[in-house]
């Protein structure tokens, strides 16, 4: 049984490990976890949306340039296989999302004015709190 997702096949390699953690004797003798390496270069993204994807996701990146996804949290392998790819989709998803362009902004001279304000006003406090100092 086949799992549809809109990547090429031959950018896609499943493989299928034990998983690790308790799971008492099952899961000595199972290989349900699933090890999704992508080819990045396979993939036929924008180049644009492959820079950000490399970017956002450079600790999973391999030096080969393949993504490696981990996915055991289901016991089994056909929903860990669709876990994984659904993890692809969202990054690659968040990847072609177009980063909102930052304009620098200052601060008015009205609150460049009440920050010092402040800052003077917290200082007289703590000179109050001060000993006197009765030689001067």
């Amino acid at each position: 049984m086949s799992v549809q997702h809109p990547f090429p096949d031959d950018a896609l390699e499943f493989r299928f490990v034990q998983a690790s953690g308790p799971g008492g004797q099952h899961v000595n003798k199972t290989s349900t976890a699933v090890e999704l390496r992508v080819n990045l270069n396979a993939l036929r993204l924008r180049p644009e949306v492959g820079r950000r994807l490399a970017l956002q996701q450079r600790g999973k990146i391999n030096k080969q340039g393949e993504l490696i996804i981990q996915a055991e949290t289901f016991r089994s392998q056909l929903k860990n296989r669709k876990d994984a790819l659904s993890r692809l989709e969202q990054m690659v998803h968040e990847a072609s999302q177009m980063p909102k362009k930052r304009i620098p902004t200052k601060p008015s001279l009205n609150a460049k004015r009440r920050r010092v304000d402040s800052k003077k006003q917290r200082g007289q406090t703590k000179s109050q709190r001060r000993k006197p100092n009765f030689d001067a």
